[in-house]
């Protein structure tokens, strides 16, 4: 407006902007090379206690760095928009659903997922828990499952059977499943109790 006055779309821009010059997105723009390719960013992850130097698109799910550019493929992608929690991975020790987490913005923090759940090739007490109690049958939603349910334990969260059912309600199993997996991790965190 002529008059000078604060409108609705001005300050939406300028926050807009504000908030663009301050990502860590922005930061890596300005302190890198022109030797990468065109349109793509170098990202540092820290996955299972390895580093990841990766080069991506900035719009690049963190489950897409994982699968696509990293070759890990034993996060599953599901439904691609947070709904099924196939994807599901620890972030800084928080369950998250990597299909809807940017990678640009996981510099910096602690990324587990289903492959570096059990090192050293044993067995994970929720996936041992899982096998015993036959918490799958397809398998496919299996590694988002499993870790959910590591993080509800680790939360306090396996109290009761209703309990543990509403904590794991983000996940999805497709083949129906819920009332062994429900037992898995009751077997699971009475284990860790």
């Amino acid at each position: 407006m002529a008059d000078g006055s604060v409108t609705r779309r001005g300050v939406i821009v300028g926050v807009a902007g504000g908030v663009a010059l301050s990502t860590p997105l922005a930061r890596a723009e300005e302190a890198t090379p022109q030797q990468r390719a065109p349109g793509l960013l170098p990202v540092t992850l820290r996955v299972n206690g390895e580093t990841l130097h990766l080069e991506i698109d900035p719009r690049t799910s963190l489950l897409d760095a994982l699968r696509e550019t990293a070759g890990m493929t034993g996060t599953k992608k599901g439904c691609d928009r947070g709904a099924c929690g196939a994807c599901t991975v620890h972030l800084d020790d928080r369950r998250i659903v990597s299909c809807l987490t940017l990678a640009v913005r996981c510099q910096g923090k602690q990324i587990r997922t289903i492959d570096g759940l059990a090192p050293e090739g044993h067995l994970h007490p929720v996936q041992a828990a899982f096998m015993d109690h036959d918490g799958f049958q397809c398998g496919y939603c299996t590694p988002g499952q499993i870790m959910s349910a590591v993080a509800l334990i680790k939360e306090g969260h396996a109290g009761s059977d209703d309990e543990i059912r509403e904590w794991m309600s983000g996940n999805i199993c497709r083949c129906g499943a819920y009332p062994n997996i429900v037992a898995a991790v009751r077997h699971a965190a009475s284990a860790e109790g």
